[in-house]
């Protein structure tokens, strides 16, 4: 069982003292302001803006607030993510992103920031596979034909990913380095963008979250090639993974959290903390995010934290040790 999955269950059982500890009245000095705002530092149309925008939905039905998202895209979440640290330490300008927090941290030589440091981890609100897609006209029906092709014609096939820096870039460049092939990389500032160019047969495939990309597979425009997941999808139960297509221990799993700038008020963090595990447990909220053919997150807090610097520790180890380009 994955640290993630031991810490579900541990999350869950003590759950109730959480609540009984943390639900208090915010004292008068640390009082949240009247509009919170919401910054998804990619292009609208992708999973983070997707869920930027349900739990801001929630977190404004619960706290009675306004709040508002603004899509902030750009040197692969750098610049979203910084105008959130910059911001004033009052629980008013929160972030939603993922991954690309954490190989960011790793592969860029020169940054304004540390996330571990400069960001309060609130609550993870959503996990998914990731999936490799082609267009339905593509000669590829499995990904074994793909690879093949790609070391039989180095450079001829290309990838399209959010980016840089962003977990299905990196699961790419894992399987370039694994595969020992040529693929081209090609950064969007948002999936959509990559799935419109993937369609108009620009680029040869898109590394996507499943959500990203499931209603153009169910309608038979894109075909899946292999999830990332260590295990099949329910979902997509007739595609193999990528460890299952030859690459043994092969797995990216790909997240979105919330997050405030560091040294805001432990009070208002808490009490961020309690909207958004509330809104994880809202039936409505769970409906939506299964009909995206997304995972509600079940960490928070510390657990959330450990979480972070765990994922930090891993994929330095996978890319210090291979030959990979992260650009």
């Amino acid at each position: 069982m994955n640290y993630l999955h031991q810490k579900r269950y541990h999350f869950l059982s003590f759950l109730g003292f959480f609540i009984a500890l943390f639900v208090f009245k915010v004292s008068a000095a640390e009082v949240l302001p009247t509009s919170i705002k919401v910054v998804v530092p990619f292009a609208p149309g992708g999973a983070a803006d997707s869920v930027g925008r349900l739990f801001a939905q929630q977190i404004a039905d619960l706290s009675g607030k306004a709040v508002i998202v603004e899509n902030k895209p750009g040197a692969g979440s750098m610049i979203g993510t910084e105008f959130v640290i910059r911001s004033p330490k009052d629980g008013g300008t929160l972030l939603v992103a993922g991954n690309a927090l954490i190989f960011n941290r790793i592969m860029k030589s020169k940054m304004n920031y540390d996330f571990l440091v400069d960001l309060e981890p609130i609550c993870m609100l959503v996990d998914s596979p990731g999936v490799i897609v082609v267009n339905s006209s593509s000669e590829f029906q499995k990904l074994e034909q793909w690879i093949e092709y790609a070391k039989n014609n180095p450079g001829k096939l290309s990838f399209g990913a959010v980016g840089p820096a962003s977990a299905t870039q990196l699961a790419g460049e894992m399987l370039k380095d694994a595969a020992s092939v040529d693929i081209i990389y090609v950064p969007f500032p948002g999936a959509a963008p990559a799935v419109t160019a993937l369609l108009g047969n620009h680029i040869s495939s898109v590394f996507a979250l499943y959500s990203e990309v499931a209603p153009l597979i169910k309608a038979g425009k894109l075909r899946a090639l292999a999830v990332t997941s260590r295990s099949r999808f329910s979902a997509l139960k007739d595609t193999p993974t990528v460890a299952e297509s030859g690459y043994k221990d092969f797995e990216m799993s790909i997240w979105v959290g919330a997050f405030g700038p560091s040294k805001i008020a432990n009070s208002m963090t808490k009490q961020l903390e309690i909207w958004f595990y509330t809104a994880l447990q809202s039936p409505e909220l769970k409906s939506k995010l299964m009909a995206q053919e997304l995972s509600p997150g079940v960490l928070c807090g510390k657990d959330f934290s450990v979480y972070l610097q765990n994922a930090v520790d891993k994929y330095s180890r996978i890319i210090k040790s291979s030959n990979m380009k992260f650009e």
